[in-house]
């Protein structure tokens, strides 16, 4: 059986940012299953372009910081701002140009679940790569992205496990790990945190040689962890294989996918036939997503409509929608922040919490005129 009018519609709304009629009537061929397979299968590991050169280049000095004037560190200031402003330019330029809106719903999804701050992390370029990285998995392998995360250098900044020791272990990216990225509260301790940084120490950025992840060993705890049950030598990489290895994390990844794309009140049951699933095929995004795509929870009446835009959804569905003529996307950034999500600055490590959160009086109201003025056109 074919889709209606109204059946593509939601599809292009929940997995992008919104489709034309001249997006919609094609699908209008296809069914359910068949659209949810074609949009899987036109996703990319790339972004279709790059921001400016001085975004890939604003890493730290060779030399640091030490020995600039105080004008040299304040221009540097300054270009870091201009820079940072690009990149968010550039990623809406992406989500407006991209031939598959599904892929830049899903790294904005992992922006929002493996954050990392500009404000914090201070040069664009590590946010860049960061970017980069969560495209490429994006639809991959959960397994694979939670790994090259762990060593992210914009990750490794942001929670502070550059200052992760053998004599002084950091407990952030530890509790972060449990906590936001894989289990979910209630399911670790303290003690299991304060083992697990000690498995993280060592794992550094070479800040002044190109910003790459570096092993410095001998800020490594090499002793023996006790860590979720287990018990031996782990280094980082047996924390996030161990991690992966316990039952809650497959269902509290499902479970917030499922927010995502399908409503704001799982199933518990449906949760845990997609988690054994997600289990089975070894935390492959693309089986599990399919499989929400394909719900009758997904296609019912009562779930459509009913998911708050977040407003990059909201800018960047109005102006594809509206087909805008806008050259300096600058201002979709500023409107972003405006509106309560300013791209690559996340509030803390929680991320955007969403939903009707994103309403308040005053973010209703901009709404309303920022749309007023992108039908208007000339006045945006």
């Amino acid at each position: 059986m074919t889709m209606t009018f109204e059946d593509a519609r939601h599809l292009l709304a929940r997995t992008g940012f919104g489709g034309t009629p001249a997006d919609i009537r094609p699908l209008m061929a296809l069914s359910r299953e068949a659209a949810v397979d074609h949009l899987l299968a036109g996703v990319g590991q790339a972004a279709t372009s790059t921001p400016p050169s001085s975004v890939l280049t604003a890493l730290p000095p060779p030399d640091g910081l030490s020995g600039m004037l105080p004008e040299q560190k304040k221009a540097l200031e300054l270009a870091r701002h201009d820079q940072g402003l690009a990149l968010k330019s550039w990623w809406y330029q992406e989500c407006l140009a991209t031939p598959s809106p599904l892929t830049e719903r899903m790294t904005l999804f992992w922006h929002n679940h493996f954050t990392s701050s500009l404000h914090k992390v201070r040069w664009p370029a590590f946010l860049y790569r960061q970017n980069v990285l969560l495209r490429r998995h994006a639809l991959g392998s959960f397994r694979e992205l939670l790994f090259h995360m762990a060593k992210d250098p914009a990750m490794i900044l942001y929670l502070d496990t550059q200052s992760n020791h053998r004599t002084h272990p950091n407990e952030n990216f530890a509790r972060e790990l449990f906590e936001l990225f894989t289990l979910g509260e209630g399911h670790y301790t303290e003690r299991d945190i304060q083992e697990a940084a000690r498995a993280f120490t060592g794992w550094h950025v070479a800040l002044h040689q190109g910003g790459l992840f570096t092993f410095n060993r001998r800020q490594h705890d090499d002793g023996v962890k006790e860590v979720l049950g287990r018990t031996g030598r782990f280094d980082g990489d047996d924390i996030l294989a161990l991690t992966l290895e316990e039952p809650a994390c497959a269902p509290y990844v499902t479970a917030k996918l499922w927010r995502e794309f399908v409503s704001d009140d799982p199933d518990p049951r449906e949760v845990a036939r997609l988690a054994a699933l997600f289990r089975h095929h070894d935390y492959q995004l693309a089986p599990l997503l399919r499989e929400l795509l394909t719900l009758p929870q997904f296609w019912s009446p009562e779930t459509r409509g009913v998911l708050v835009k977040s407003p990059v959804e909201l800018l960047v569905g109005t102006m594809r929608l509206l087909a805008g003529p806008i050259t300096d996307t600058t201002i979709l950034a500023q409107y972003g922040k405006r509106l309560g999500q300013d791209l690559f600055d996340p509030p803390n490590v929680k991320g955007w919490p969403g939903g009707t959160r994103w309403i308040t009086s005053a973010t209703l109201l901009d709404r309303w005129q920022l749309l007023q003025r992108m039908w208007r056109g000339s006045e945006l």
